[in-house]
């Protein structure tokens, strides 16, 4: 099991990023959507990933676009050098035309004042942006519906420096059993781009629509939370195999022996059923793991499943150790991952809450360094403020 660098002095909390398995699942997902290309999803700093790393190694097993949701987030590939097409799926306003121009993003566009923003600072740069315009089929969020797409794209098609480079829409439930509103959705896509065919790339598969459907891909599809280790739904993708990408772990910072009855944490919500070992574990909700998990989670130590016990406060939990013989302090503690035979995984800490995987992991905050692996290895740390060579 993998360790902070030894000169390395951070925090007892860190998440464990597999790039061998990044890489694996874009390779799978590729293989899957082919001959269509594959976007690289690395919004929300990569799911809570890690933006820069994720992209690289994306990119390398065959991405050939990224895909963010704002110009910051585009901003910050640029700056530590990433030079592939990155699509930018959400709304950019106007005022933000000339940095994504400079920067070499390709926006999506839902109004004419953003085309000509857009176009205005292409001129005045002497080049040309790429934009993407999305649908609207049924999401009922950030596209336009066809006959005033249709409009757009003829009017912005006119537009110097201005090229509209890819025709998109967002499945609104391709990830529930029945598939009907989906296939309905693409049918509108195709309609709309029978009408716009000087729209050379379209693209409206997700990671759902890669697994079920290979008619869908077109010329492009956009991965996210598959490329991270999890498919969509249990039914969806049985038969690929995915690696999980992300652990949180975190030391053990102290044991403590209570008594019969003693309680646990704030509110007295957990009394101690016999003579208890108490783990103290320097990771709660600031860091991402959920407020809610505390007297309903499990945690791994030394392969085993602990109960998480107590409220999850806001920078530390416990953990009832009692069962662990030898536990001592500096244990790791496994809050999402695997150790040995057993596994804590993203989807089993989502039915806790009650919401879905993406929110677990995508809610890994800043403050929790990423260690970055390759053949087991650390291959570099980043934490808050820096990075730090493996």
């Amino acid at each position: 099991m993998p360790f902070p660098p030894a000169a390395w002095g951070g925090r007892p909390a860190w998440a464990e990023i597999d790039l061998d398995a990044v890489a694996h699942n874009v390779r799978v997902m590729a293989a899957r959507a082919a001959p269509a290309r594959l976007f690289a999803v690395v919004k929300a700093n990569a799911y809570g990933h890690g933006a820069v790393a994720v992209a690289r190694e994306a990119l390398a097993a065959g991405a050939s676009a990224l895909a963010v949701v704002c110009v910051d987030e585009g901003e910050e590939l640029r700056r530590a050098g990433v030079q592939a097409p990155i699509v930018v799926v959400g709304h950019t306003p106007p005022s933000d035309a000339a940095r994504a121009v400079a920067l070499g993003l390709e926006p999506t566009v839902a109004a004419f004042e953003l085309a000509e923003a857009l176009s205005r600072a292409a001129r005045a740069r002497g080049g040309e942006v790429r934009v993407h315009l999305e649908l609207e089929s049924g999401l009922n969020r950030h596209g336009l519906p066809p006959e005033a797409l249709v409009a757009l794209a003829e009017r912005a098609r006119e537009l110097p420096g201005l090229r509209v480079e890819g025709l998109f829409t967002h499945f609104a439930a391709a990830e529930e059993g029945d598939q009907r509103f989906t296939r309905g959705q693409f049918e509108v896509l195709r309609q709309v781009s029978a009408r716009l065919p000087w729209i050379p790339t379209r693209h409206c598969s997700a990671s759902a629509s890669v697994l079920l459907d290979r008619e869908m891909g077109l010329e492009a599809v956009r991965v996210g939370l598959a490329m991270y280790g999890y498919p969509p739904a249990p039914w969806v993708g049985a038969d690929a195999d995915l690696r999980p990408v992300l652990s949180l772990r975190a030391r053990l910072a102290r044991l403590l022996e209570v008594p019969k009855g003693a309680t646990v944490g704030y509110g007295r919500t957990w009394a101690a059923p016999r003579p208890s070992r108490i783990g103290l574990v320097m990771c709660g909700y600031a860091d991402g793991y959920r407020r809610s998990f505390g007297n309903r989670a499990h945690a791994l130590l030394r392969g085993r499943r602990v109960p998480v016990v107590g409220r999850v406060a806001m920078d530390m939990c416990m953990v009832d150790a009692t069962a662990v013989e030898g536990a001592a302090v500096g244990d790791p503690v496994t809050l999402l991952g695997r150790d040995g035979a057993e596994v804590v995984d993203a989807d089993e800490l989502a039915a806790l809450e009650g919401t879905i995987s993406w929110e677990i992991l995508a809610g890994v905050t800043a403050r929790v360094p990423r260690l970055y692996l390759r053949g087991g290895q650390v291959e570099a740390v980043t934490t808050l403020n820096e990075r730090v060579p493996g």
